[in-house]
């Protein structure tokens, strides 16, 4: 297989630098700068933790309720570019808007919006990969796609790293730092976006029929019916919907659960950007091992790793510890859900993969309204952080189990689908 990537791949991948920039801003600075907020609303730092924890949750939530429908609708003939750049509008307005929020309970309302608007991008986006690539690049495509999106969104984060942590010499206040960074974050998200909305053509879909809405809602309806039938993609899902649930509540909650330690806020932000220069090149080799070994075997491996990361996490104590932990999940992050992606779109019906990442949004970032609200519940009711974050762990235990047996089901659809290309 050539390596070499063409046009549409290319531009495909862009787009993953640029909403990657708003994932390190959610991981980073937007929770710190919670912090501030909710201390000078007079917030404890348990509290801080449950209420962003909440907040993650209320936002996933949104989006695992409205992702199948939009996913359905979106696989009608000429529908998921406009829905993908409506997604994009909304999530830029309600990220730079972020900005302007002086006050701690707005700032979550207008996170919740940039969140969901983020994430329902992602189900457009995700769903595109048949449309831009051949089944045998998947694999690889998929993994350039988060490998890049890691390296390239440590550009605009030095910049808002530096704003932010030069505020003083700068002669800013903290409310003004964050407005260039949030407007920073905005530019490069929307820029970046741009290269796919003008070349991406809907390669599959749905003929367009009359009453679109209630045809989506039927296929919706006929897809929910389909997949207890189809037993590899059911046992998939399951098992997806709790290791990834694991693996997002971590990305949720680093900083907010480091922060909540009283870690150094500044360190914990390097420590991050090091998650990210080690997850370019890891990506890239689990694109590369896939090529030589079966994804089955891959996912399986990063899903133990994520088990121990996990483990370790609950006894996290001080800087060192959270630099090893970066780490870590650098190494995995990007195999894991690169290959989560490509693996689902391979059994999966090409025409309808709106619809099936609709879904497969309610079982990941849907998900992690279980996995934060967990974390945040045990906390709050423990009082003990690390009581809260040994919930992630039973996760990945549970996902390494059913994907176990999802690899030996049957790929029921695959006549079906053949048909329907």
């Amino acid at each position: 297989m050539k390596f070499k990537l063409t046009a549409k791949e290319r531009n495909w991948i862009v787009y993953d630098v640029g909403n990657s920039a708003f994932v390190m801003l959610v991981s980073t600075i937007i929770p710190i700068y919670f912090n501030y907020l909710a201390g000078n609303g007079g917030l404890s730092s348990s509290n801080y933790l449950s209420y962003w924890g909440y907040a993650v949750s209320i936002s996933t939530l949104i989006v695992a309720l409205l992702g199948p429908v939009l996913g359905s609708f979106s696989d009608t003939k000429g529908f998921k570019k406009p829905l993908f750049i409506l997604s994009i509008a909304l999530g830029c307005i309600a990220c730079i808007s972020l900005g302007f929020a002086g006050q701690w309970l707005i700032f979550l309302i207008i996170f919740i919006i940039a969140k969901a608007a983020f994430s329902g991008s992602l189900i457009f986006y995700d769903s595109m990969l048949s449309d831009v690539t051949t089944e045998e690049r998947m694999d690889h495509v998929s993994s350039q796609g988060y490998a890049w999106g890691y390296i390239g969104s440590c550009i605009p984060f030095v910049a808002c790293l530096g704003v932010v942590l030069g505020a003083d010499f700068l002669g800013l206040t903290m409310e003004n730092a964050m407005v260039i960074a949030f407007t920073i974050i905005t530019i490069w998200w929307a820029a970046m976006s741009v290269p796919l909305c003008r070349t991406y053509q809907q390669k599959h879909f749905i003929e367009k029929k009359p009453h679109a809405v209630k045809e989506s809602f039927r296929r919706l309806g006929q897809t929910f019916r389909n997949v207890r039938k189809e037993k590899k993609i059911f046992l998939f899902l399951l098992a997806f919907f709790f290791y990834i649930d694991g693996v997002y509540t971590i990305i949720d909650m680093a900083t907010a659960y480091g922060s909540a330690l009283g870690l150094d806020s500044s360190m914990l932000l390097v420590a991050l950007l090091v998650t990210q220069l080690v997850a370019f090149p890891f990506a890239i080799l689990f694109g590369r091992l896939s090529q030589k070994y079966a994804s089955e075997r891959l996912i399986t491996l990063c899903i133990a790793a994520y088990f121990g990361i996990a483990v370790f996490a609950i006894f996290l104590s001080n800087q060192t510890q959270f630099w090893i932990l970066a780490v870590l999940v650098g190494m995995f992050q990007g195999g894991i859900q690169a290959l989560s992606r490509s693996y689902f779109t391979k059994i999966i019906p090409p025409e309808q993969s709106g619809e099936y990442f609709g879904l497969l949004d309610i079982c990941g970032k849907g998900a992690s309204f279980m996995g934060t609200a967990l974390v945040s519940l045990v906390t709050q009711l423990t009082g003990n952080m690390h009581a809260g974050v040994s919930m992630i762990s039973l996760m990945f235990i549970l996902g390494i189990l059913f994907f176990s047996i999802a690899v030996k089901a049957p790929k029921d659809i695959a006549d079906t689908t053949d048909a329907t290309r």
